[in-house]
């Protein structure tokens, strides 16, 4: 990150919730590839979380009960972000995303109570647990394995653990949710 960055960050401590206007159907589309294109430029420090927000809806087909995920906000993706030059160009020129949303396309962070209204949580989750301890993984695709905690992102509420499979380590990163200490 170049000084330049850093003086934008200084302007706001915090990360702020943007929107992003996208074509319809291509949301998760558009947060997969701003997600990839985050891990591949390592911005992981100026966008920081990507969502569609969605509800569970019950529908009766064929006379069975069926929950469905319905999105909230067709066309739009919600962007927990630092705005800088770099973060705005990199989601502004995401395929499908036609622009933020705000007068003249200028983006226009969500204010608290616009974030309440929509159910995203500023809360961040408390951990109370360290790098080199031992976890077990709760939840997801590698739900059974254990490991190490390598790095703690609590803003990201995301820590990278170590995991061992198959004889092999594996680096993860895993939301704080996913995962619960070994008591030893």
């Amino acid at each position: 990150m170049d000084s330049n960055q850093h003086d934008q960050l200084d302007q706001q401590d915090q990360a702020q919730w943007f929107v992003a206007h996208t074509y319809s159907g291509y949301e998760n589309k558009v947060k997969a590839s701003i997600e990839a294109t985050v891990e591949n430029r390592n911005m992981e420090d100026l966008i920081l979380e990507v969502q569609v927000p969605v509800q569970e809806v019950v529908e009766s087909k064929n006379g069975k009960r069926v929950v469905k995920e319905k999105k909230l906000f067709p066309g739009y993706v919600m962007i927990k972000m630092f705005m800088t030059d770099d973060s705005w160009y990199v989601v502004r020129n995401t395929r499908g995303v036609t622009g933020f949303v705000g007068p003249a396309s200028k983006p226009v962070p969500l204010s608290k109570a616009e974030l309440k209204s929509m159910g995203i949580r500023q809360q961040r989750v408390e951990i109370s647990m360290k790098v080199g301890e031992e976890v077990k993984v709760t939840e997801g695709p590698l739900e059974g394995f254990t490991g190490i905690i390598e790095e703690v992102h609590p803003e990201k509420s995301k820590v990278k653990v170590n995991v061992s499979m198959f004889g092999r380590e594996t680096l993860a990163e895993l939301g704080f949710e996913q995962i619960e200490k070994i008591n030893t």
